[in-house]
């Protein structure tokens, strides 16, 4: 049977929530056009809630929000990598997300707690990826609320090495996504100047290994109320 992540570790998610005082924990989904994100949502829920873009052409173009439950809410964003002008104003809308706020006792805080950056496995448009991390992403939200999850495991080898039948990858895959990993945190550091956690990897199309992301969210959530980045 699946697994129900509207129910997995609530308690622990709650409990952070408390401490941060806050409720629900806001976390933004973004990466280029073709890394997966509404297929990543889609496994979160475990049905359709965003719309997958079909071929070439973008699906999310606004800015949308899911409710996983009381505790947990995801924002999705429109990718970037579809030409100069379009991107411009997807910059645009994910900034403005990232300075949504609320007040507390007259502060001004940060609506989105966590930025969750989606990487295609197969590694096709890194160059947009830093962009997007540089000129959006490290500017504006924390480094320690940034985190990169690496999606598609599945195609990471051309499509070699993973069973289609047990929808899972063999020995000789995991060891080449651990090396991917370990790769990119490294490529990441040195393109944008932050250090970051290894990413975790996984198939949002065979639902492989979801729960190692929503394990990683959870583990790594902030403390605090997110103040504004000046």
């Amino acid at each position: 049977m699946a697994m129900k992540f509207s129910n997995y570790r609530t308690t622990d998610i709650e409990n952070n929530l408390r401490r941060m005082q806050i409720r629900p924990l806001d976390v933004m989904v973004t990466g280029v056009t073709g890394a997966g994100k509404s297929t990543t949502l889609n496994a979160f829920f475990q049905r359709t809630v965003a719309k997958v873009g079909d071929g070439v052409d973008p699906e999310t173009m606004e800015l949308d929000a899911y409710e996983l439950n009381d505790f947990f809410r995801l924002w999705d964003t429109p990718g970037l990598g579809d030409g100069v002008v379009i991107d411009q104003s997807h910059k645009r809308k994910i900034t403005d997300l990232l300075y949504k706020t609320y007040n507390v006792d007259g502060v001004a805080y940060g609506f989105i707690d966590m930025a969750l950056v989606i990487i295609e496995g197969s590694n096709r448009d890194m160059g947009t990826t830093y962009d997007l991390l540089n000129e959006v992403i490290v500017p504006n939200i924390q480094k320690d609320r940034i985190f990169v999850i690496i999606n598609q495991a599945d195609v990471a080898m051309k499509g070699r090495h993973w069973n289609y039948s047990t929808c899972t990858p063999d020995s000789k895959l995991i060891d080449f996504l651990e090396d991917q990993a370990v790769s990119i945190q490294k490529r990441v550091r040195e393109a944008t100047g932050i250090s970051i956690m290894k990413p975790v990897y996984y198939s949002a199309e065979y639902g492989w290994n979801i729960q190692a992301v929503f394990d990683f969210i959870i583990d790594h959530m902030p403390l605090q109320r997110r103040t504004l980045v000046k």
